[in-house]
């Protein structure tokens, strides 16, 4: 077993101290960097012979984008979209006919083999590495690492009083055939909303929380190793409003941790927790992680600084 250090070095106000610290988003020179890599990547996409007549939609998503990000975290994530294929989920008994829709030419495996071309043109092959999901475009002085995800649009089609709709999010495939969903602006704008609501504490919290797991994994505690930005993200997210109430960051972030801790330890009481997306459930089988693991890590949290039952 490891020896927890974390409350026995730091004393309420020093915790205090740093937790004012972490809240804060990047410094000016250090988003600048961010800013840079989405830049020469739409560059790259604007000049490449192919794909600048196709119809995309170039944008950052992630933790860069809600502002949640920290020095610590290593990249960007940017969505290469392109606009005229989609993907789509149908309501049963119903086709892309009943829709008004019709097939796509353009496979996206071929879309995917076309964004790495144009990157290795601008940056070289050393310069960037293809992953089963996504591009990484490698840092350098100028600009920070960047994860390119190429992706269609995904359309959940249903009916509503018998009028046609559907939410629109991104998908793509990986190389071993893995289909993913995700809902970039469903996202974004919920995490806005939810900032607004607490006073802009959410935010606040969800980067004391990353930084508190860097700590933590250099602590070597197992229950921070490899924990997704994401799922603290949501998990926060999921806490109610009121618990955002205060001035003392300490008290805040005890009393969200503690309360998400609360809620993880039963799966009947977050059985209908979602991601910041408010669409997909935080955990369904489908997910990279489990609400025990959520659960372990707050734990962890809680006995690494020190906080309280109450």
């Amino acid at each position: 077993m490891h020896t927890i250090l974390g409350a026995a070095q730091y004393p309420r106000y020093r915790w205090n101290q740093r937790f004012e610290t972490w809240a804060c988003p990047l410094s000016d020179s250090e988003d600048q960097r961010c800013q840079n890599a989405e830049n020469v990547i739409r560059a790259a996409l604007d000049v490449d012979p192919t794909l600048s007549r196709a119809n995309l939609l170039v944008f950052a998503q992630g933790s860069y984008r809600a502002n949640t990000n920290i020095r610590a975290d290593s990249d960007i994530d940017i969505c290469v979209c392109h606009q005229d294929v989609f993907f789509a989920q149908y309501p049963a008994g119903t086709d892309m006919n009943t829709f008004g829709n019709s097939g796509a030419g353009l496979k996206f495996s071929d879309f995917k083999n076309q964004v790495g071309y144009a990157l290795q043109r601008r940056f070289g092959i050393t310069g960037v590495t293809r992953g089963a999901k996504s591009f990484k475009v490698h840092a350098n002085t100028y600009r920070i690492d960047a994860d390119v995800v190429p992706v269609f649009e995904y359309r959940w089609y249903y009916l509503n009083n018998g009028i046609q709709d559907h939410l629109s999010g991104i998908k793509f495939i990986s190389d071993a055939g893995a289909s993913v969903i995700n809902w970039p602006e469903q996202t974004y704008q919920n995490g806005v909303d939810k900032n607004r609501a607490t006073g802009w504490k959410y935010k606040q919290v969800v980067r004391i929380l990353k930084n508190l797991r860097g700590e933590m994994q250099a602590a070597n505690i197992q229950a921070a190793k490899d924990f997704p930005s994401f799922l603290i993200e949501s998990l926060v997210w999921n806490v109610a409003d009121n618990f955002f109430d205060g001035d003392d960051l300490y008290d805040i972030v005890n009393k969200v941790v503690l309360d998400a801790w609360y809620n993880t330890y039963d799966e009947g009481r977050c059985k209908k927790w979602t991601e910041v997306n408010g669409i997909k459930y935080l955990f369904s089988t489908s997910q990279p992680w489990t609400r025990i693991q959520a659960n372990n890590f707050l734990w962890a949290v809680r006995e690494f600084v020190g906080f309280s039952n109450s």
